[in-house]
């Protein structure tokens, strides 16, 4: 990225890239360590970047820098939101995308290159590659289960029903490759296929590591808020939690504690999702390096 060392914004920039940086490398050492996030760090960041840009706007004489502010909150509250729900990213991972908002903000003028448009496609780019290697070692490191996790799958009825439709669909393609003369209709009808096959062994793939190497059996007071239910959990016929919550609250947290004391459930099952703050990091000294890639090809 280019800066304009004698720019009133430089000093600002600065600030609140270091502060960003700092809070992503405490949140990627705790992550990788407690696979969370601490509230302190996220929140802090939220409240420091609102603060921190409204001091500026004071200083300068200049609404833009609280206005980026809160534009930076909203727009990746709404990105977080959206990824949180959808069971892509965890409760930690969502707020510290929301504390990057806030902090650094999104120019309002468009008169700049956005640092956080870059660092969202970056983060997009690299936390697909983090995630797929981060999957691959976790099938090495338990590849006895992860191989009959894997083949268990692929007896499944449904599944068996599925790779027959698949098969189907793959010769009628193969038949259309057959009658297809020209280059790029039968490169796309090729490009078809594969990508049909990639992405049903890669879902095969996907589930035979949650099963393998993400579900855990833990004590109802060693649950942190976020964590993700496997399965429903009911005391008395009343339910309690589950996977429809998106992760579990602190309330539920204390009645299974309590519950546990009683012995009316036993452990929880849980699902570890893969720590995405290191990727975040990554990202983020990428972006500030090189900047947004999507710039490079227009």
């Amino acid at each position: 990225m280019v800066y304009d060392w004698f720019s009133p914004n430089f000093a600002p920039a600065i600030i609140t890239y270091i502060l960003s940086f700092i809070a992503l490398f405490i949140g990627t050492i705790t992550d990788l360590k407690t696979r969370e996030v601490p509230d302190w760090v996220n929140y802090g960041l939220v409240f420091a970047g609102i603060g921190l840009n409204l001091l500026f706007s004071a200083v300068y004489s200049n609404s833009s820098f609280i206005i980026n502010s809160i534009l930076g909150l909203a727009i990746f509250f709404g990105i977080a939101y959206i990824m949180f729900y959808a069971g892509q990213w965890g409760g930690g991972d969502s707020k510290m995308l929301m504390g990057l908002g806030a902090m650094i903000g999104i120019d309002v003028g468009f008169a700049k290159q956005q640092f956080l448009a870059g660092f969202l496609v970056n983060a997009l780019f690299i936390g697909a590659v983090y995630g797929l290697l981060w999957s691959i070692l976790l099938a090495f490191k338990n590849r006895k289960k992860f191989s009959r996790e894997f083949k268990k799958i692929l007896m499944e009825k449904k599944i068996i029903k599925a790779k027959k439709l698949i098969l189907v669909f793959l010769i009628a393609l193969l038949m259309l490759l057959f009658f297809a003369s020209v280059p790029y209709i039968r490169i796309s009808i090729l490009s078809l296929a594969l990508l049909l096959l990639t992405s049903f062994y890669l879902w095969v793939f996907v589930k035979a590591i949650e099963k393998s190497s993400m579900y855990k059996l833990v004590e109802p007071n060693k649950l942190t808020e976020g964590d993700w239910i496997v399965k429903d959990i009911y005391a008395s016929k009343k339910y309690i939690c589950g996977p429809k919550d998106l992760g579990i609250e602190k309330k539920q947290i204390r009645q299974l504690a309590e519950l546990y004391k009683k012995k009316k459930v036993g452990k929880i099952l849980i699902k570890e999702g893969i720590p995405f703050v290191p990727s975040f990091f990554v990202a983020f000294i990428v972006t500030f390096m090189l900047g947004n890639p999507l710039v490079w090809l227009v």
